[in-house]
């Protein structure tokens, strides 16, 4: 709390949460998450908390329903997969399986339709084949979900998985990495298209390229406009009608709607 209300004295319109199992906090003092984002959507100054990585098993329906009546915290997670594959997920060691992950994005997604939600997802760990990885991707293929974030698996000294057998071939894992990739462009084109023509307040940050800033709407799309020096780390109300090649949305303000 004091941390946030430092940041807020600063003048900071947006919070991300982050941190190593994000979910997990205040188990050793008798707190939970929930109970923290409780507090947090109090603090006076701050627009927007944006919740970074929360694991499946952790993001549980009082989180959801919480974050889906708030006015502070914003519609949008990034819920690390990996696999989709429960038989690697299990070689991986992860505390859920496929089942529970499709769970946690319907609920989601029935609470707050327009949430965007990412996703991490590895390729090449010791064991997937073909058949896993097509499961895999399949399973990804039909979850409502909005981008992927992949990565490709690489060994690391001294830990179990560099020891386990039936390595991936180089070449494999950059094959199953490309194809992800393509589906999360495909997934981030639907989602951003889904909200073309529709009004969304903006959170404008201080970057300038080529006459061009960007801000992100509470479901994480990015937009530009014309640079203004004035509208940086202002909130505006913006009108999305057009997607660029290069995955921003280009908007009209609410001004240039009534000229128009």
């Amino acid at each position: 709390m004091l941390q946030a209300e430092a940041i807020a004295s600063q003048g900071v319109k947006e919070i991300v949460i982050t941190g190593v199992n994000t979910g997990d906090f205040g188990n050793s003092n008798g707190e939970s998450f929930i109970d923290l984002i409780r507090a947090l959507d109090h603090v006076a100054g701050i627009s927007r908390f944006r919740i970074s990585s929360i694991e499946p098993n952790l993001l549980s329906d009082e989180i959801i329903d919480f974050v889906a009546q708030s006015k502070k915290f914003v519609p949008h997670f990034h819920i690390p997969l990996q696999s989709g594959s429960d038989k690697i997920l299990k070689a991986m060691r992860r505390r859920y399986l496929s089942d529970l992950y499709e769970s946690r994005i319907l609920k989601i997604k029935n609470r707050m339709p327009h949430c965007c939600i990412g996703v991490d997802v590895i390729v090449g760990f010791p064991g997937e084949t073909q058949d896993d990885f097509m499961e895999s991707y399949q399973f990804i293929s039909q979850l409502n979900i909005s981008y992927l974030h992949v990565f490709t698996y690489s060994e690391r000294p001294n830990t179990l998985a560099a020891e386990m057998p039936h390595r991936v071939l180089d070449r494999d894992r950059f094959e199953r990495n490309a194809m992800l990739r393509i589906l999360s462009d495909k997934k981030k084109r639907e989602f951003y298209e889904q909200h073309l023509h529709s009004a969304h307040d903006v959170l404008w940050e201080g970057d300038f390229d080529n006459g061009v800033m960007h801000g992100f709407t509470r479901n994480y799309i990015k937009v530009k406009t014309a640079f203004d020096e004035l509208k940086v780390n202002t909130i505006s109300m913006e009108m999305l009608y057009n997607l660029n090649e290069d995955f921003t949305v280009s908007t009209l303000s609410k001004e240039q709607i009534v000229l128009g």
